[in-house]
């Protein structure tokens, strides 16, 4: 498995974020929310062309995986979910817990 766990700045708010700790890959900004579509077939690979901004839609709650953020890519449609990281905006997570699928 290939993996890149490196810090960035996000493409949707400009902060600085720095890599995940908590053993996986960050895929999203814990600030905004927001991801690129960058990886192609396993977490943490860069390998996929698109590199479009994905906008966090959504929030389910899943059993077995957890609180996931549910990202959509603006350029070609991608949806994908992701685990939600403990240092995400919590209120952030709240709020699109509210909008409706």
């Amino acid at each position: 498995m290939i993996s890149a766990n490196e810090g960035f700045k996000c493409s949707n708010c400009k902060r600085i974020v720095e890599p995940h700790t908590g053993g996986s890959c960050r895929n999203h900004c814990p600030f905004c929310l927001h991801s690129l579509h960058v990886d192609l077939e396993v977490p943490g690979d860069r390998a996929n062309d698109c590199k479009s901004l994905m906008v966090p839609v959504a929030v389910e709650n899943n059993k077995k995986k957890g609180t996931r953020i549910k990202h959509v890519c603006r350029s070609c449609g991608f949806e994908i979910f992701n685990r939600i990281a403990p240092d995400d905006d919590w209120e952030l997570v709240c709020r699109l817990s509210r909008v409706p699928q």
